[in-house]
């Protein structure tokens, strides 16, 4: 567990493409995005802030009590959208920002403070996030599960949609369940920890041609010689929300909390 301080940002988008305004989709009795915000009160972060660029979801934040920044709308990405809430709450450059996805209301909530710990233990480091071993053959080859691969030192070597490392023998029939987890397979979670320092250069560096190609905004990190550290975990999240099926899902989770 980390004893570094950080600050939390939530980015939350109103106009997602598969569900718009999905912030504010009623789950359990509470707006998404209130049932992301108490999960991230949990994480042991000193702020907890929402980023989102529209004043309906501000609106709801405020009546929950949430601390909220209005952004500008033109962002093309969450990590665009969390660097203007840096400047504007003037964060220090070795501040520790965690980025937790507004549609994810069932992160461990001791995953952040992981993933901080890893950010700390490697200097040359801008980013650190987190991985879990690949328990279904399946998994492997679906290209919503993004998998990674890491050095010796535990960095990311590359992000991808397809199955990594290609095992040239047995693929492309996915192994069995019970041996993929022993084979190195990680599938990436999205869940990020970045120095402030990072975060303020980030809308300043070129879009990647890999990260065009496979739709992954890490990539661009990397690709401009960003390191990141990638630490290897047990706690799966539960289902984030993107489709009308995981409010269902979601609902029925939280309802059984």
């Amino acid at each position: 567990m980390s004893t570094i301080p950080f600050t939390v940002v939530i980015p939350a988008r109103y106009g997602a493409s598969r569900l718009p305004g999905k912030p504010l989709i009623e789950i359990a009795g509470r707006p998404l995005i209130e049932h992301v915000h108490r999960r991230a009160l949990g994480m042991g972060a000193t702020r907890v802030v929402v980023a989102t660029d529209d004043e309906r979801i501000e609106v709801a934040c405020r009546r929950f009590g949430a601390e909220v920044v209005l952004t500008r709308i033109d962002h093309p990405t969450g990590t665009d959208r969390i660097s203007e809430v840096v400047e504007y709450l003037g964060l220090d450059d070795e501040a520790v920002v965690v980025n937790v996805q507004g549609d994810e209301p069932l992160m461990p909530t001791g995953l952040p403070s992981r993933i901080v710990a890893a950010l700390a233990s490697d200097p040359e480091s801008a980013i650190a996030t987190a991985a879990v071993p690949i328990e279904e053959g399946d998994e492997i080859f679906d290209p919503a599960a993004v998998k990674v691969v890491r050095d010796a030192a535990g960095r990311a070597l590359y992000f991808s949609r397809a199955p990594i490392p290609w095992q040239r023998d047995r693929f492309p029939q996915p192994p069995a369940a019970e041996r993929s987890g022993q084979s190195g397979w990680l599938r990436h979670l999205g869940l990020y920890a970045y120095r402030a320092a990072f975060l303020r250069r980030f809308p300043r560096l070129s879009v990647a041609p890999p990260e065009e190609v496979e739709q992954l905004e890490q990539l661009r990190a990397l690709w401009h010689g960003y390191r990141i550290q990638v630490a290897v975990v047990d706690d799966r999240p539960g289902p984030g929300v993107d489709t009308e099926e995981d409010v269902r899902r979601v609902e029925e989770v939280l309802q059984n909390v």
